[in-house]
This record gives structure tokens, sequence and C-alpha cells, in this order.
């Protein structure tokens, strides 16, 4: 019974998986935010609670060369959700966010396969 339960939960947690949209948003430090760099960290953790009440999961961060300081993934129900939380952290005044939708592999595949 006890791994009948976690194989129900693992398979649902796919499908949840599946069910919740990835975008990548790539992030800019404003003048506010490269001056005090070296809270970054520490503004990282914070974004990830406030992600957390917006119904947003931050799975991945990354620090960038080239257009972007940051990029990060986030999982999200829907769209919504993700401008929620880029409106929420640029007020703080210390990015500037672009937000795309982001598919999988395994996503893009599968669009590719219904193409007409």
């Amino acid at each position: 019974m006890k791994l009948q339960k976690h194989r129900l939960m693992v398979i649902l947690n796919n499908i949840q998986e599946d069910l919740m949209p990835t975008f990548m948003m790539s992030l800019n430090w404003t003048d506010q935010g490269i001056r005090a760099v070296k809270d970054s960290p520490k503004r990282s953790e914070a974004a990830r609670e406030l992600a957390k009440k917006v119904g947003v999961e931050i799975k991945h961060l990354y620090l960038t060369s080239g257009d972007s300081d940051l990029v990060i993934f986030v999982d999200a129900p829907s769209g919504d959700n993700v401008a929620k939380f880029a409106l929420a952290v640029s007020s703080l005044g210390n990015v500037r966010t672009r937000t795309v939708r982001a598919w999988s592999a395994d996503e893009y595949r599968k669009l590719i396969s219904e193409l007409p």
C-alpha cells in the first residue's frame, strides 16, 4: 500500500509539473541594485519568498554575462502569477525584468508534432 501511494504521488507530481508552465525571466540590476550588489544573495532569498506569495516557484537562478545580469527560471500556474511577481520584485527598485514563456524539449516536440 505504501509503495502504491508513493507511485501515485510521483505520478501526481509529474502531472502537476506538466501543468505548470515555465517562464524565463531576464533581470538587470538598476543603479540602486548594483550599488548594493553585495546584498543581492539576501535579496534573491527574499525574492523566493515573494514569488511563493504570488504562486510562483523559482526553480533556477543564474548570474549571467551578456545582455542580462541574472536569469531565473520559474514555474507558475499562469502568466498572471508571473506578471504579479515581476511587478512586485521590480517595484522594490533593484532590478528590471523581461519575461518569456519557455517550453521544455518534450513540450517543444509535442507542439511540433501537432502542427498541421
